[in-house]
């Protein structure tokens, strides 16, 4: 007989007359990887919500069903208990504390203490913070995670794949895990920091840890899942060894339906006599941990152009100095105009518009509905979904309703209406409200920076063949900077290498993946001493 260290049997939970999860299981042994797979709205992170006892579930009423662990029941209703009990749960959004340094965050409500030689309180000596043994601790949990960073460096002053790493140090470091959560650990690590997360999760499974892995890349659990459960719509589809699946299996268990062939847009090459719709000259931002030095790119006009390149190489900071949330210096070109003094406002005016990777950062108004989060930019920047009254406006609550029910329909927002709030929905819908209120702009250029992070396969390719579209039907320009190169490969004209913060060059996106991984790794800089386009001009 099966020995599990966690069974969640007959788990339901309604928020209001909205089912969420129904009749839900998962078993969970020691030892194992457990990948937990479904789209976004599948019901994956109510799940994990109810395990860890996170406050909307209680808010909302609490769930049916039981929590057995180590075989005996339990009721984990606050996080405290959770963890007392020996999870831990490595959450999508960062649960970081952004102006405490890397061992503060790490050591957070576990600091260690020693006697204070300098004071007494009813003839004991008090306690006081051991920093140097915090930041020994530190340092050791990063170093299980492969990181070598200075543990006294601020957290809002790192990228967002070190942050991943930070936050994964901070449950290794405690003492009493047994079971770990990984929600969607990899989706901001590039392809090498993802292998070296994996290696980790492993040697954590072979030490004794349970984890659960909530990820939407299939290739992933391949590699290191021993055994994967599938949900859609809030209910259990299946579960079964790794050994007795396959990638195509559960992709269509996932969706419910088979999977097509991979979306693709017709690549022509561009256009080579259409006008620059953007162009970059000697451009450097000052983003930290992404900065960018000397870029000069020509983007097209009606072209789908990518940016690629490993974490920390600058590729994401160059949408950022272009939208003027990054400082940055050099010259910027719309449609032929030079922009002086970048501010957002100033480019939004121009006609672009921006999703951008940090969604909870830049992206949405949390604590406001979809459909508010939807028509905002556009109210502000255009006027649209604005009633006129002699001197006073007034928002077309109507307008506003209707334009955010189209967009739900066309992205497939997985929501209970266009009026709740945005920070109740799952990672990957949030997303689909950024992308929706920057197309709420119609913008000439669209900007979007990692659009398919923390995204399902089902609405990635839905993502992806919406940008196509909106690139074929209206002429749109679309320059898109993302981790995964095959997204890019399968919908850009162009697509330039970002290495230590220059073009290290610009390819044909069916180039060779030796080419490829040579421009990634920058080959020609380190070998020639020069970039590409210095050493082919």
């Amino acid at each position: 007989m099966d020995t599990y260290l966690l069974e969640m049997k007959h788990i339901t939970k309604k928020y209001g007359e909205n089912t969420v999860l129904k009749d839900m299981e998962l078993h969970v042994k020691p030892h194992e990887i457990h990948a937990l797979l479904g789209e976004n709205g599948a019901g994956k992170s109510t799940l994990m919500n109810i395990l860890f006892g996170m406050p909307v579930i209680y808010d909302s009423g609490g769930f049916e069903g039981e929590i057995l662990w180590e075989g005996k029941p339990v009721q984990l209703d606050t996080p405290m208990k959770a963890m007392e009990a020996g999870i831990g749960m490595v959450h999508q959004e960062f649960m970081m504390i952004p102006g405490f340094t890397i061992a503060e965050n790490i050591k957070l409500n576990r600091e260690p203490l020693k006697k204070s030689l300098s004071g007494k309180l009813g003839g004991k000596y008090l306690s006081v913070i051991d920093f140097d043994q915090m930041g020994r601790d530190a340092r050791e949990a990063l170093g299980q995670v492969g990181m070598d960073l200075d543990e006294n460096t601020l957290m809002d002053s790192l990228p967002v794949g070190h942050m991943q790493f930070v936050e994964i140090s901070r449950e290794i470091d405690k003492k009493n895990v047994k079971l770990l959560v990984f929600d969607e650990p990899t989706a901001v690590l590039t392809e090498s920091e993802a292998q070296v997360l994996l290696d980790i999760m492993k040697k954590l499974a072979a030490s004794g840890i349970a984890i659960i892995f909530i990820t939407h890349r299939l290739d992933e659990v391949m590699k290191v899942a021993d055994q994967v459960t599938v949900f859609r719509d809030g209910e259990l589809v299946g579960s079964m060894p790794i050994g007795e699946t396959s990638t195509e299996q559960i992709a269509e268990m996932m969706i419910g339906r088979k999977m097509g062939e991979p979306f693709a847009k017709e690549k022509s090459g561009g256009d080579d006599q259409a006008p620059f719709a953007l162009e970059l000259r000697n451009f450097r931002v000052d983003m930290p941990g992404e900065r960018t030095k000397n870029v000069n790119i020509q983007v097209k006009k009606g072209e789908i152009f990518g940016l690629a390149g490993l974490a920390g190489q600058g590729k994401i900071s160059i949408a950022n100095g272009i939208m003027g949330i990054y400082p940055s210096e050099g010259e910027l070109y719309i449609n032929g105009t030079q922009i002086e003094h970048i501010t957002p406002q100033k480019i939004l005016e121009k006609g672009c518009a921006f999703v951008s990777e940090d969604r909870k950062g830049t992206g949405l108004l949390l604590d406001n509905s979809i459909e508010e989060n939807i028509s905002v930019a556009a109210m502000k920047v255009q006027k649209k979904y604005l009633k006129n009254f002699g001197l006073f406006t007034q928002a077309d609550k109507g307008r506003i309703r209707k334009h955010a029910l189209e967009m739900i329909k066309t992205l497939d927002i997985r929501c209970t209406g266009p009026s709740q709030y945005t920070r109740r929905l799952s990672g990957g819908n949030q997303q689909k409200v950024c992308v929706a209120r920057a197309l709420s702009l119609e913008p000439d250029i669209l900007l979007v920076s990692e659009p398919t992070r923390g995204i399902d396969i089902g609405a990635k390719r839905l993502l992806m063949e919406y940008l196509v579209k909106l690139n074929q039907e209206k002429g749109m320009t679309i320059i898109i900077t993302s981790s995964e190169l095959a997204e890019l490969r399968s919908v850009c004209d162009r697509i330039a290498i970002i290495f230590d913060g220059k073009v290290e060059g610009i390819l044909a996106p069916d180039a060779s993946d030796k080419e490829y991984g040579l421009q990634m790794m920058g080959y020609y800089s380190r070998e020639k001493g020069r970039s590409v386009e210095e050493h082919e001009g």
